[in-house]
C-alpha cells in the first residue's frame, strides 16, 4: 500500500514542475551540398526556422578568490 501512496504521489509532483522559458524562432539560409545559397522561383533566399526555448541564465556566487 505504502508503494502505491508513493507512486501517486510522485506522479502528482512531477506534474507541477515547471522549467519555463520563452520560445524564440530561429532562422537561418538555406545552403546547397556546394554552399550555395537556395533560392526559389521568385529568387527569395529560402530560410530554415526552428523554434527553441531560451532559459533565463542565473548569476552564481561570486568565486573563491585564489591566495
Amino acid at each position: 500500500m505504502n508503494k502505491i501512496l508513493t507512486l501517486v504521489v510522485c506522479l502528482l509532483l512531477a506534474q507541477t514542475a515547471f522549467a519555463g522559458g520563452v520560445d524564440k524562432v530561429v532562422c537561418k539560409d538555406k545552403t546547397d551540398k556546394a554552399g550555395n545559397v537556395v533560392k526559389d522561383k521568385k529568387g527569395n533566399v529560402v530560410q530554415v526556422c526552428k523554434t527553441i526555448k531560451v532559459h533565463k541564465k542565473l548569476e552564481g556566487a561570486k568565486p573563491v578568490p585564489s591566495k
